[in-house]
């Protein structure tokens, strides 16, 4: 577990500097997370490391999806979490994502309590799951041109919820 740990922090660490940096998680990056994944799984529970690795990518993929078709959640977040997931395992990734959307849940009430727009924000997604609704139409869910910040870089909550995982929270 400690290995696994200190290599989610790592792991999850680059991803947050690359989303910082150029707004995006390098793939060749996120392919060598894979790598050593797969890598860690096969060397510690032979053959069954290879379904233990599997089931964990797959599991950020089919929780988190849904708000990847609405523009909700970027690839590189998923990608990065589907790394994780490979080198935690199905259960523990799902623990990463809950503690994860937490930590996110924070951070976003965070900034809007410090911009002052948590009424206009509930405000817009009520129309926007009403327009979808009514027209079936999916489009992006943020907003171009606002004066405070409309989305935040999700890899820093997977940061946070690697940093607890390492720490033994989880």
């Amino acid at each position: 577990m400690f290995l696994y740990g200190e290599l989610s922090v790592v792991i999850s660490a680059m991803a947050v500097w690359m989303d910082l940096k150029d707004a995006s998680v390098d793939n060749g990056w996120i392919l060598f997370s894979f790598m050593i994944g797969f890598l860690i799984q096969i060397t510690e529970n032979g053959p069954k490391g290879g379904v233990i690795f599997l089931a964990g990518v797959a599991v950020p993929v089919l929780l988190l999806g849904i708000l990847f078709i609405f523009h909700m959640i970027g690839a590189g977040d998923i990608k990065l979490l589907c790394a994780l997931g490979g080198i935690m395992g199905p259960r523990t990734v799902m623990e990463c994502i809950v503690y994860s959307l937490l930590a996110g849940a924070g951070i976003s009430l965070a900034i809007l309590i410090s911009t002052g727009g948590i009424r206009r924000r509930f405000l817009y997604l009520y129309q926007y799951m009403n327009e979808f609704y009514c027209t079936g139409e999916i489009r992006p869910y943020y907003r171009k041109g606002m004066s405070f910040p409309e989305n935040f870089h999700f890899t820093v909550p997977i940061f946070l919820s690697a940093v607890l995982y390492a720490g033994g929270v989880y």
